[in-house]
């Protein structure tokens, strides 16, 4: 699960504000060995794409359903949502879209969840990848808890040995191996990188910009790139963030920093108290928001989409979970008419993308083809 402000509740990751933890239970930049690269390296090799329109990918963070509001249960593995996704896959064929399923266990080993993909695949309407949940997830050797539901805070033997039992599973059941990650509540660690490019993958997409979630033991990725950028040696790891930004008259402001300076304050426990995020978003000075439709709504997406344009983004990834296609699974979809919003919020961006500016469809294996062709790198921030 990763899938802002989205919402409340231990699951709903996308929304931990920066709580801090203690340093030795977080990822440091630049503590890692020359052979195992940091994904939370800020001075990482960021991309050099060729000018062009607006690229537009599709993530699914395809998992079971469970109550977003419990511990988690190794016991809750339903995936009869997968027989909803077609709700969105229709909005998706016409453009040309192909989306990336990130597959947790439970759907990569459910016969009736592995037929739903297996004939996207076959159909050429789609890709599968790999999006690890360790409390469903073998083998079954830690405790479940919130700390232990990041698979980077797991011992790396143990994390190594559940990420190379999914990658098998999807292997085996739809007879591709994923070369696509996205690691649940994205939690990466301090482990993954090494983990992922001894197993073959090519790009990671677990980052979340401008985001902390230590608060409830996850990483923090406020000193990540906000774009495309190579984990360690260029050529290798692709590491391709969320879709997440500012926008507002401060996004762009030396002032803000792009907006992490002024929004970190808001953050901080003056800002809460004088709920400074929200007076920031109202004023039209500063508004977080993530490209999902979880949560978020049009208005505030083409207000996103126009700040990164002229921020100079041109890769962006619309995400969301599989669950929330059927109501009363996820929080963000509880009725039908909820659900019938989710799918016009969907419609609404792919004509923003599509009929209005232009934009060309594409995957995260072809994001990382067109990296590789391209002739140079950007500078560093």
């Amino acid at each position: 699960m990763s899938g802002g402000r989205l919402l409340s509740g231990r699951r709903a990751c996308l929304v931990l504000e920066v709580n801090r933890i203690s340093p030795q239970r977080r990822p440091q930049p630049g503590t890692q060995a020359a052979h195992n690269p940091s994904i939370f390296d800020p001075a990482a090799t960021r991309v050099a794409l060729p000018g062009g329109p607006p690229m537009l990918q599709i993530v699914v963070d395809t998992e079971e359903e469970f109550d977003w509001q419990r511990p988690f249960d190794r016991n809750s593995v339903a995936v009869t949502a997968m027989q909803s996704q077609y709700l969105a896959q229709q909005l998706f064929t016409p453009y040309g879209l192909k989306p990336t399923y990130v597959v947790d266990y439970p759907v990569a080993t459910t016969p009736e969840s592995v037929a739903v993909f297996a004939a996207l695949l076959a159909a050429d309407q789609c890709q599968i990848g790999a999006h690890l949940h360790p409390w469903v997830n073998p083998p079954h050797e830690e405790a479940v808890s919130s700390h232990n539901s990041y698979p980077g805070n797991l011992p790396a033997a143990l994390e190594r040995a559940k990420l190379t039992a999914l990658t098998e599973a999807i292997t085996a059941s739809f007879g591709v191996r994923p070369l696509v990650y996205k690691a649940g509540r994205y939690g990466v660690g301090p482990s993954t990188t090494a983990l992922l490019e001894e197993l073959g993958y090519l790009v990671d997409l677990s980052v979340v910009p401008f985001s902390d979630f230590g608060g409830d033991g996850g990483p923090d990725f406020t000193a990540c790139p906000d774009r495309p950028y190579w984990v360690g040696e260029p050529g290798k790891l692709l590491e391709i963030p969320l879709t997440r930004g500012f926008s507002g008259r401060l996004a762009g402001s030396g002032l803000a920093g792009s907006g992490r300076g002024i929004y970190r304050l808001a953050g901080s426990a003056w800002g809460a108290r004088t709920r400074a995020k929200g007076i920031l978003a109202r004023l039209g000075l500063l508004e977080r928001a993530t490209l999902t439709p979880e949560g978020v709504d049009f208005a505030a997406h083409a207000r996103l989409v126009d700040a990164m344009l002229r921020q100079g983004h041109r890769v962006f990834t619309l995400s969301y979970h599989s669950p929330s296609l059927v109501p009363g699974f996820t929080p963000y979809v509880r009725s039908r008419r909820d659900l019938d919003a989710f799918l016009d919020c969907i419609k609404r961006v792919l004509e923003l993308f599509f009929e209005r500016l232009g934009a060309v469809a594409t995957t995260a294996l072809d994001i990382r083809r067109y990296a590789l062709e391209s002739a140079s790198v950007a500078t560093p921030r």
